[in-house]
């Protein structure tokens, strides 16, 4: 199945489009989507930090998808990198 993930923050430097597409096996969770991604940045974009993606959450438009959810099919996905404010 094709996922879209929109990138934000620092992660939005992965791809000049603000977004990856990537293929995943039916049934698979949030915690494989992570590790996907890690693995994908790592070919095309090394200059991000595997440890950021491991740090971020995943979301629909209404809610924070946690590790142990299946991915959901047909929906486009944000990644959310962690924010500090001041």
């Amino acid at each position: 199945m094709s996922t879209r993930i929109n990138l934000f923050g620092a992660l939005r430097e992965a791809d000049p489009r603000g977004y990856v597409e990537l293929e995943l096996p039916t049934g698979s969770t949030v915690a494989g989507l992570s590790a996907a991604l890690v693995a994908h940045l790592a070919v095309h974009a090394p200059a991000v930090s595997a440890s950021l993606v491991r740090h971020c959450v995943f979301a629909t438009d209404t809610e924070i998808l946690h590790d142990h959810r299946e991915v959901p099919a047909g929906v486009t996905l944000a990644v959310l990198p962690p924010v500090s404010g001041g």
